[in-house]
């Protein structure tokens, strides 16, 4: 039994080109959830996302500054 199912689902995670945002991105994705890495550097998403579906896990970039709310809005309404 799975507790912790995240089938179906999509997880947003800033930072997640390296370190703690990283971590959490395959954390989420094993569980299941479609991930979508966010950071500035489109370059350093791309090698994130590879290195993920590598391991099989269904991981998309998403490159935007949160600090900028016309970009998130955007980001976000891309997802």
């Amino acid at each position: 039994m799975n507790l912790f199912d995240l089938a179906g689902r999509t997880a947003l995670i800033t930072g997640a080109s390296k370190g703690i945002g990283f971590a959490l991105a395959q954390a989420l994705g094993a569980a299941g959830a479609r991930v979508v890495l966010n950071a500035r550097s489109a370059d350093a998403l791309q090698a994130a996302v590879q290195s993920l579906r590598t391991q099989g896990i269904s991981a998309d970039a998403a490159a935007f500054d949160v600090t900028d709310a016309d970009a998130v809005d955007a980001g976000v309404a891309a997802i």
